[in-house]
């Protein structure tokens, strides 16, 4: 592999992709991930964030992978972070191979879960992965997922050992305090996650934007925008129209089938159907949903 460290990521926001599906197969719905992307590429998304958590990657088989990953790169020009699910090194190298096969020189950075508490072990495992792929390593802490905890300082001691590291993802709450933390101590962007819950609050602790499944980007957009022209008052403007919406969608369980499912009633996929095991949405919130998407700025409606 190539011994040039990888470019950071950009700052701003990148739009984390729903996997769309079609039918009582859940087969992956190809024309509304196409339309899905499309639209990210035209409201001014710095990059796509594709297999993550948000994406259902972990309920795909390699083979829908590669029909996600092939639909993406034929559909937009941005520069894309693709996830890969596992925790241990010889799975996610078998994820990056594919991820590499297909998305070639477009992979800005191969989005890799903290598999330890322990600063070395992670280090070992990330460089592993970057040395076997020469991919740029995004650093995803999120153990809400993993189901592993590191402290920040131990996750600062990681990253200062990964010289391929070219962005961490907080998604560890407090996630301002994390975000404060590892801007302060490390050289690679910091972006926020977990739905834009803590979006204004991440930018004043320094992140460099966001990337997270929010089903209204936009909003994710005018907010760091409106950061970086304004600051914290104007991006706070910007995102109040939001926020109602930001926290409807972060309800534990069910915060995918509710993402989803506004996300179609945006008419940018056919259907809202989430694989098992993840729930469905509640028909008792559906006019909540509702009222909520009805008061946004018409601009996106």
């Amino acid at each position: 592999m190539s011994t040039l460290m990888p470019e950071k990521l950009a700052p701003g926001v990148w739009g984390v992709v729903a996997t769309p599906f079609l039918g009582s197969a859940l087969e992956v719905d190809k024309p509304s991930l196409t339309r899905l992307v499309k639209h990210y590429e035209q409201i001014g998304t710095t990059g796509l964030t594709v297999l993550g958590v948000f994406g259902e990657a972990a309920r795909l088989s390699a083979g829908e992978r590669r029909t996600v990953l092939e639909t993406v790169v034929g559909a937009v020009g941005l520069p894309l972070v693709v996830g890969v699910t596992g925790l241990a090194t010889a799975p996610v190298l078998e994820e990056a191979r594919l991820v590499r096969e297909v998305v070639g020189d477009r992979l800005a950075g191969l989005m890799v879960q903290v598999n330890s508490p322990g600063p070395q072990v992670v280090a070992a495992h990330l460089n592993a992965v970057h040395d076997a792929t020469g991919a740029g390593i995004v650093v995803q802490d999120y153990p809400e997922t993993s189901r592993v905890a590191i402290r920040t300082a131990d996750l600062v001691r990681a990253v200062h050992a990964v010289p391929s590291a070219v962005a961490v993802k907080a998604e560890a709450p407090p996630t301002p305090a994390a975000v404060a933390a590892l801007t302060a101590a490390l050289d690679v962007p910091v972006f926020g996650g977990l739905g834009g819950l803590g979006l204004l609050d991440e930018l004043a602790a320094g992140a460099a934007g966001a990337m997270t499944g929010f089903s209204c980007p936009e909003g994710l957009i005018a907010c760091v925008e409106a950061w970086r022209s304004g600051g914290h008052d104007a991006a706070r403007e910007a995102y109040l129209p939001y926020l109602p919406l930001v926290n409807f969608e972060a309800q534990a369980g069910i915060g995918l089938a509710l993402r989803k499912e506004a996300i179609r009633r945006r008419g940018l996929i056919a259907e809202s159907g989430v694989r098992p095991p993840a729930p469905r949405l509640p028909d008792a919130l559906v006019p909540q949903l509702e009222r909520h998407l009805a008061a946004l700025p018409e601009e996106v409606h």
